[in-house]
Parts: C-alpha cells; structure tokens; sequence
C-alpha cells in the first residue's frame, strides 16, 4: 500500500511539475511583440521572436502586431480655402514600434484605432482648409498628403506608433454640388461647341465664296482662252479653204456641193422646196457641174449655202 501511495504521490508530482513547467514558457511569433504582466505591471517587453520564460502562475504575457496595420477612415466633409465643400475618403498605414509605450498610451489596437482616426482627421481638416479645391484636387495633392502624414507622425509618437503612409483615396464635390458642377460644365462645353460650330461655318463661308470666285476667274480664263482658239481655228481653215479655193476652184466647188448634199438630204423623208435648175442641184444635172446643160462651169463659190430641210 506504502508502494502505491508513493507511485500516486510521484505522479501527482509530475504532473504538478509538467504544468508549471508549462506555465513557465511562452513562445513569442517574428511577427509579434511580448509584454511580461505581473499583476498589471510591466516587467519586460520582448521584441525578439523565440521561447522564452516567465513565473508562472504569476505573470501573464500580451502580444502586439508587429506587422504594418490598416485604418479605413470614414468619409468627412472639409471645407476649402476657396469655400468649397470636399467629401474626403482616406486611409492610413501604421505599425507599433514601441510596444511598452503603446501598451501604457492605449493598451489595444481598437482605441489606438480610435485616437488614430481623431488624430487624422484633425490634421486633415487644418491642412486641406488651408489649399483650395484644385490644389486639393489635382495640383498640390501629394504634398498635402506628405504633409498630413508628418503631422500625424509627430502625434502618434506619443502612442509609440509609426505612420507608414496617409492618402487621400477620393476627393469629390458633395452630390448636390456634384450636379450643379456638372451643369455648369455641359454649358461651357455647349458653348464651346456652338462657337466652334460657327467659326467653322464661318470659314466654310469663306472657303467657299473663294473657291467660286477662283472657279468663276477660271471658267472666264477658259471661256476666253477656248475663244481665241475658235477664233484662230476658224482663221487656220478659212485661210486653208481659200488657198485651197485658189489651187482647183473646180474641185473645191465640187468638194462643198457634197458636203451640202450630205447636210441637206439626211434621213428618208427630207423635203426640199427649190427650183430643178437651182444652182444647188447643178450637179445632179450635169457631174461637171454647168447649169442648164449648158458648155459653160459654173463658177463655183467659196461657201455653198446649205438649205434648210423642209418639213
């Protein structure tokens, strides 16, 4: 019974020794920190990752990220320095690097959230009252960030925080002054347009009346020109039907009777009101050419008319 007493009495032991042994160590992660509690009080902050030790039953340990956090600030209206409204979207970037005087300052992420988020958004209602719309908008933007940042920075220190980064996400009119920008700008452009429309007409006005006035200087250069040359065509060939008319009277005679047939008599019903011993007929009576039959040629002229067919 001594025997079993003391098997029970070493296991119980053992057990006792295995849990405060336990107790004893605590393993702290690269991505964390460790502060050593005893009764509320700070005994030591361990910023190594590894295994460490503690009394146990006595001290307790808090753990704290070290890794970069996130803090989504909710949207807030601003006032510019050119009196405009501003909804302002922002996020901010942090990581503890004093966990001893986070863990003093706030003790959890959740109310260092909270002094964050005030922190921010004070600095940013002082430094964006400060730049106007455009500025704040497009210009001037990244250094107003960088700005804010470094204020914040110099705040959060007191909580053993480092701001990583601020920015501005989304910088936007309100809705109501949304749509009244909103017209504004489709009058502009809409006036724009109708100026561009007629500075456009106006040119193609212009454009045109020149180009009708070059086509009217042209059609006139070309109408004359076309008439010297009709003039000096019809020149060329009288001068050559007369020095024709001067070698063989007789033939050129002949030559403008045909061509006065060819006009005269075209289609099947062409009619003719004339005499049988005109002279135009003169060589259907006789191929040599003599009126009446008679011995005698008739003299021929330079330009034998041609006679209107009779209808």
């Amino acid at each position: 019974m001594n025997g079993s007493t003391l098997r029970t009495g070493g296991l119980i032991l053992l057990v006792l020794v295995a849990i405060i042994l336990y107790s004893s160590v605590f393993i702290v992660q690269q991505t964390q920190y460790a502060l050593v509690l005893r009764f509320g009080a700070v005994q030591s902050a361990i910023s190594e990752p590894g295994l460490k030790f503690k009394l146990p039953l006595v001290d307790t340990v808090t753990y704290f990220e070290k890794r970069v956090l996130d803090l989504d600030l909710p949207v807030q209206t601003i006032l510019s320095a050119d009196r405009q409204n501003l909804e302002v979207d922002a996020f901010t970037r942090y990581r503890i690097i004093d966990p001893l005087r986070f863990y003093q300052a706030v003790g959890n992420i959740a109310l260092a959230n909270q002094r964050l988020q005030s922190f921010t958004n004070s600095v940013m209602r002082n430094i964006l009252a400060s730049a106007s719309r455009d500025a704040i908008v497009r210009t001037e933007r990244a250094d107003l960030m960088n700005r804010i940042q470094a204020d914040v920075n110099r705040q959060a220190a007191s909580l053993g925080i480092e701001m990583i980064d601020v920015r501005l996400t989304r910088v936007d009119l309100p809705a109501s002054n949304s749509q009244a920008v909103y017209q504004r700008m489709k009058t502009e452009r809409e006036r724009e347009a109708a100026d561009l429309r007629a500075n456009g007409q106006q040119q193609a006005q212009t454009i045109r009346a020149k180009a009708e006035r070059e086509a009217t200087i042209i059609r006139a250069e070309a109408n004359q020109r076309a008439e010297e040359l009709r003039g000096q065509g019809d020149a060329d060939r009288n001068r050559i039907l007369a020095e024709a008319f001067g070698q063989d009277p007789e033939f050129f005679s002949f030559y403008r009777s045909m061509q006065a047939y060819e006009a005269g008599l075209k289609g099947s019903d062409t009619r003719l009101v004339l005499s049988p011993d005109s002279d135009f007929f003169r060589y259907f009576n006789d191929p040599a050419g003599r009126r009446n039959g008679g011995g005698a040629t008739a003299q021929p002229t330079p330009a034998p008319a041609q006679p209107a067919p009779a209808q």
